[in-house]
């Protein structure tokens, strides 16, 4: 496809729970849904006013009619979907990251694009109407290890989520940071500057041989899949993210909680889509934490909705109090 606009997706679909399931996918995916109908509804005027990038033609009955008329007009067509599992199934994630698959094969990403210029341009010293209490035991020893690894993944309107979050995390605690953020990885740079232009945490991109540590924040880098030593130091495993994301919060998700099990955590941020909601339950599994921002203060809440849908988010939040219950979760763990 040539054109840059957002990719059009039409379906046709005879079924009407399979109709509602891919018209969630693929509006929860960032692409223009500009048909969704019933092939007994298609009329002439419907048809020629959707002009798709990309026809998804899922039907029980033979409509040998319709499929000549879509093929003779030059748009691609997916045909054979798998019928949507139930939502809040661990198959449905897996269902929908297919149907992305093969939307993103024909037509590419979606067209959205992160904008980081209000997040360099914001205030020098912004004020936080909202002050966390620091309980005094949890300073009062030095810590010899990086006692939690707390994975935050975000993707469209994540940024400036995730850089409020950071805001409020008190300098010292026992935590090492890994962001899985969907972008552009020329403005990878970027973000190491903007999310910690008030609160000074050291952040860097996660090459081979970083280490995890305290208080600090590595980055997920766009070309190259990470993993973890039993010591938190970054392995570079120098092949591409499995999927269509880049990097996958489920991979990292994956990496995070079997290196690092009950000492692991993660926050899901604003973001289109639903990455990181196979591996979440089975971060949980391993006896770790998922927790998600809430609804009313993301960008984007698809992605937070769609880890909730699991039935693994324990706890739900604006970014205050996402960083809040970070410190006395770390408290209660700790010192209990």
């Amino acid at each position: 496809m040539t054109s840059k606009r957002n990719p059009r997706v039409a379906i046709v679909c005879d079924m009407s729970l399979q109709r509602l399931a891919l018209a969630h996918a693929v509006k929860g995916q960032g692409y223009d849904l500009v048909l969704n109908c019933a092939p007994d509804r298609l009329d002439n005027k419907l048809f020629n006013a959707a002009d798709p990038d990309v026809w998804l033609i899922d039907l029980q009955e033979e409509d040998d009619d319709l499929i000549e008329r879509v093929l003779a007009t030059d748009v691609p067509v997916l045909f054979g979907l798998d019928v949507a599992p139930t939502q809040g199934t661990r198959q449905y994630p897996r269902w929908e990251r297919r149907v992305f698959i093969k939307l993103y094969e024909v037509v590419g990403h979606p067209v959205v694009q992160e904008n980081l210029e209000p997040l360099e341009r914001g205030p020098s010293n912004p004020t936080r109407p909202k002050q966390i209490v620091i309980p005094d035991e949890l300073f009062k020893r030095k810590y010899q290890r990086v006692e939690f690894v707390c994975v935050l993944a975000a993707s469209l309107g994540g940024p400036a989520a995730v850089k409020e979050f950071l805001d409020y995390v008190p300098k010292g605690i026992p935590v090492a940071f890994v962001l899985a953020q969907h972008i552009d990885g020329r403005m990878q740079e970027s973000l190491t500057r903007v999310l910690v232009r008030h609160n000074h945490m050291p952040c860097l991109i996660a090459r081979g041989g970083e280490q995890l540590k305290n208080s600090e924040l590595l980055i997920a880098p766009v070309e190259t899949e990470i993993d973890f030593s039993a010591d938190g130091q970054v392995v570079s495993r120098n092949i591409k993210w499995d999927g269509p994301y880049s990097p996958s919060i489920d991979q990292v998700i994956a990496n995070v909680s079997r290196r690092f099990q009950k000492r692991a955590i993660s926050i899901i941020f604003s973001g289109m889509g639903s990455d990181g909601s196979i591996s979440g339950p089975l971060m949980v599994e391993a006896g770790g934490v998922v927790w998600a921002q809430d609804e009313q203060t993301c960008a984007c809440p698809s992605q937070p909705d769609a880890m909730r849908a699991t039935g693994c988010v324990s706890f739900t939040g604006t970014p205050f109090d996402l960083a809040n219950r970070l410190v006395n979760y770390v408290n209660q763990t700790l010192n209990t």
